[in-house]
């Protein structure tokens, strides 16, 4: 299954929204929605914060899945990104 996953970011003095949709294991996702879209968000913020040369002030704005649901908190206290 795909979640859509949208990420606001702030680098280099700017606010960024990056989005797009991410394959989850359907079994994982029934068991911990929140949980599962944390990871799939972590993963690919990593690659965007590689791929951009982030700078010192690189941080999570927000991060919401599937249109409404804000897993920023979650996010930010479980993984030191």
């Amino acid at each position: 299954m795909n979640i859509n996953i949208k990420v606001y970011l702030h680098s280099k003095g700017t606010k960024f929204l990056q989005s797009g949709n991410f394959p989850v294991l359907s079994s994982d996702f029934k068991k911990d929605p929140d949980w599962t879209a944390a990871v799939a968000a972590c993963e690919w913020i990593l690659q965007i914060k590689s791929n951009f040369a982030a700078s010192k002030d690189f941080h999570i704005v927000q991060v919401i899945y599937n249109d409404d649901i804000d897993i920023t908190e979650l996010v930010k206290s479980k993984f030191s990104l």
